[in-house]
């Protein structure tokens, strides 16, 4: 029975593994947590004892993350830990993850928020076991890097839709039944696919002709329409229209944000509830949403102004505290 597990910030990401009986009953109890715990509503609090990992010390960040290398002055953004209201997180252990997955291969799939989520990972783990044996390929399209000493490998694929693209008449297509480049990830034990981040871009980076949209679907996938909406990280969203990431310094520390919830969201979990193998949730967008203060701005390569992105260490380490929880309970 596979498992799928779908993590969510603007852009989406899924996890699909295939369990044992074992594994799947402690997934369950670990996303589902105890009846009475929610992991994923709680308060950014700070934490004196991160971030996780030294970014002078990590040799897997890019430059387009690498907010202190590029002299970000304030700090205070490293220091903040997720906490449920009503439940603790075990902190994350670089050597424990690497003893339970032993042996497999991890593959996340998608675009640039993939490579931030992926770098991210290989810090912690890093972090923990920094004598470990490592050995990264990285060439176009596909990065790998593996933990020599327990078997674990951890692969990147690039890809901005997952979905094929072909150049027809009517323009740029996005073939939404194939995928061929998914012949790429046979053989892996967890696969964390991310996307429609690149959906909602407009112009020339359109995903169809600006003449037709054309969009082939099969009956499979439903006649649902996709509402393209851009969204970036402004501070309308918190109710503060005048400013926007590059000033921010603190989390929002509001009990309810004032920004609805991203079409994205509606739209995964729409297609989730049609979905018949079980199907886990790990909703990273409120929690994201707060943290207006944790992109690179202008601290990296990145041309201009970068609100779509997370400075590391930073916001991506929870989504893996997260996923750590997913996979190891």
């Amino acid at each position: 029975m596979g498992l799928l597990i779908t993590l969510l910030f603007l852009s989406p990401f899924f996890l699909l593994s295939p369990p044992s009986a074992a594994e799947l009953n402690t997934t369950r109890r670990a996303l589902a947590g105890a009846a009475n715990c929610n992991i994923f509503r709680g308060k950014w609090v700070y934490d004196a004892s991160y971030p996780l990992y030294d970014f002078s010390t990590c040799p897997f960040i890019d430059d387009q993350f690498n907010c202190l290398k590029y002299r970000r002055p304030d700090r205070n953004y490293l220091k903040y830990r997720w906490q449920p209201f009503s439940c603790n997180l075990a902190r994350f252990n670089g050597l424990n993850f690497l003893e339970r997955m032993r042996g497999k291969k991890i593959m996340f799939v998608g675009d640039s928020l993939s490579l931030n989520m992926w770098e991210s990972l290989s810090c912690m783990i890093h972090a923990g076991v920094p004598k470990a044996r490592t050995l990264i390929v990285r060439t176009e399209g596909l990065s790998q890097l593996t933990f020599l000493d327990y078997g674990v490998k951890l692969l990147l694929y690039h890809t901005l839709y997952l979905v094929d693209m072909e150049n027809q008449k009517a323009g740029r297509v996005l073939k939404l039944d194939s995928i061929r480049s998914g012949n790429a990830w046979l053989g892996m034990d967890v696969l964390i696919f991310n996307t429609w981040h690149w959906w909602t871009h407009t112009g020339g980076s359109q995903p169809y002709s600006e003449e037709v949209s054309a969009f082939e679907t099969s009956d499979a996938l439903g006649t649902d329409k996709l509402d393209e909406v851009s969204r970036r990280v402004e501070g309308r969203e918190w109710n503060e229209p005048t400013r926007s990431c590059k000033s921010e310094t603190q989390p929002y520390f509001g009990l309810r944000y004032p920004a609805s919830t991203p079409q994205a969201a509606l739209v995964v979990n729409k297609v989730l509830s049609r979905i018949k193998k079980p199907v886990y949730l790990l909703d990273i967008t409120l929690l994201s949403q707060y943290r207006k203060d944790a992109h690179p701005t202008f601290y990296s390569t990145h041309s201009g102004l970068d609100c779509s992105h997370w400075c590391l260490p930073g916001l991506p380490d929870t989504w893996n505290q997260l996923l750590y929880t997913a996979l190891v309970g």
